[in-house]
């Protein structure tokens, strides 16, 4: 399993009581998980998801392509509504761009996505590389968020 945007570490954790001790647990944040997680399957790096130098650290971390590949990562907002739209995009082409590289055949993709205008091109391209998705919005989010995850599974598309 592949955490992109890691940070602050709960879902690391949840992940690694998941796989069990035979399985392995990946994670990338631009921050270090302070205190880092004692897990002996969970692997985090520091630095930037978009680096193709550390996606490959990732997918050696993780043993080659991931089952599961999971991003709960935001942009640090600024309340600048442009701005804030722009990182997410770029965010999203981040994670977009390293499904192909990180996930098998057949994994299944959990994304937050933050509703807008600019993510929906993003979310149907993501979307056609998997046979099944759907949008879900947590009960615990609160009321009036734009925050939304997308859940994609079976994963049919292979482009590296």
């Amino acid at each position: 399993m592949v955490d992109l945007g890691c940070w602050p570490g709960g879902w690391l954790q949840v992940a690694a009581e998941l796989v069990g001790p035979r399985g392995r647990v990946v994670g990338v944040d631009l921050a270090a998980l302070d205190p880092p997680l004692k897990n002996e399957n969970v692997f985090a790096f520091e630095g930037d998801l978009t680096d193709p130098e550390l996606l490959g650290r990732l997918t050696e971390g993780v043993g080659g392509r991931a089952d599961v590949l999971l991003s709960d990562a935001a942009p640090k907002l600024t309340g600048v509504r442009a701005t804030d739209r722009v990182r997410e995009e770029a965010l999203l082409e981040g994670i977009e761009a390293a499904i192909p590289l990180l996930l098998r055949r057949g994994g299944t993709l959990l994304v937050k996505i933050l509703e807008g205008p600019e993510t929906r091109e993003i979310d149907a391209r993501i979307r056609r590389g998997f046979a099944k998705a759907k949008t879900l919005k947590l009960a615990s989010t609160r009321k009036g968020s734009s925050e939304q995850y997308l859940l994609a599974r079976d994963y049919t598309t292979l482009d590296t």
